[in-house]
């Protein structure tokens, strides 16, 4: 009995073994200029890569395949409150990786994440979905929690099923948590779905700090704000916070992106806090048009 358990147990290794190294083929490591590396998927065989939006904030992006083959990147698209990005590289015939329908998985599901995490290319780690569906402090936006290990580098970098499709695109953890954005949600972005408005900027949520009237209220931290974009015509700078439009209060990520939603042209006015935090300022920006000095002016 023992010789038979072993025998299965080296085929279901080996079987694992086969799925790993055919995502380790689809998996590439991108260099952002002066903004280390990550992950990124090659979503078709004639160039085409899915990444996550923080991790090509630079103007330069360089792409390595599993094969140690560098290719200079265009940045076709990307949208920083999905967190998502597309790449292009000019080649053909890659091995790219086979999709799964986000809305099959299930929890107990086993995945792989696979990455370049802290400098290891083509790292592998395994574990099992834990939740699908909105996540704390994300609003309404899906995601694919699971448990498995994450480490910097792994960000844009795939998650996938057992037989090996990606069911989402690993984009950070949350609560100890793998958080992935799902693949469906990721074609959504390919095909165009769900437009946003482009402001400019990279947020993270945060609790508005001690000393203002709204203390322990929900805010937007700006990581970086992008030369030439609406945030910096509007004068916005890295560390502000912002609050919400005049009319409605950010409680969560999803607010932000409704805010965003395209409906044409636009002037939308926000609130947000600067500096000590005491006084809420407000600024006009406007959105969907081409962008002039002035286009926006924080008070």
């Amino acid at each position: 009995m023992a010789n038979v358990f072993t025998g299965e147990s080296e085929l279901a290794v080996t079987g694992l073994g086969e799925i790993a190294e055919q995502l380790r083929r689809a998996t590439v490591l991108v260099h952002s200029e002066n903004r280390g590396s990550g992950s990124g998927i090659i979503w078709s065989s004639d160039g085409s890569i899915v990444t996550n939006a923080h991790v090509v904030r630079g103007s330069r992006v360089r792409v390595q395949v599993w094969d140690n083959r560098e290719f200079e990147a265009t940045i076709v698209s990307r949208d920083p409150q999905r967190d998502l990005a597309a790449l292009r590289i000019q080649t053909s015939n890659l091995h790219s990786a086979s999709m799964a329908d986000s809305f099959e998985i299930r929890p107990g599901e086993l995945v792989f994440a696979v990455g370049n995490p802290l400098g290891f290319a083509g790292a592998v780690s395994t574990g099992v979905v834990h939740a699908v569906g909105p996540v704390g402090g994300n609003g309404s936006q899906p995601g694919v929690q699971a448990v498995v290990r994450l480490a910097p580098g792994n960000s844009g970098g795939p998650l996938a099923d057992a037989h090996g499709r990606v069911i989402g695109v690993n984009t950070m953890v949350a609560r100890g948590l793998a958080l992935a954005i799902p693949s469906n949600a990721v074609r959504d972005f390919l095909a165009g779905g769900v437009p946003h408005a482009w402001f400019g900027f990279t947020v993270r949520p945060v609790r508005v700090p001690r000393g203002t009237g709204k203390r322990g209220a929900f805010g937007l931290v700006l990581l970086e704000v992008e030369q030439e974009s609406p945030a910096a015509w509007a004068s916005l700078l890295p560390v502000d916070i912002l609050l919400g439009t005049e009319e409605k209060s950010f409680l969560s990520v999803a607010d932000w992106a409704d805010a965003l939603e395209v409906r044409g042209p636009r002037l939308m006015r926000f609130e947000f806090l600067r500096g000590d935090h005491r006084k809420i300022r407000r600024v006009a920006v406007r959105l969907g048009e081409q962008l002039t000095a002035g286009s926006g002016i924080a008070a």
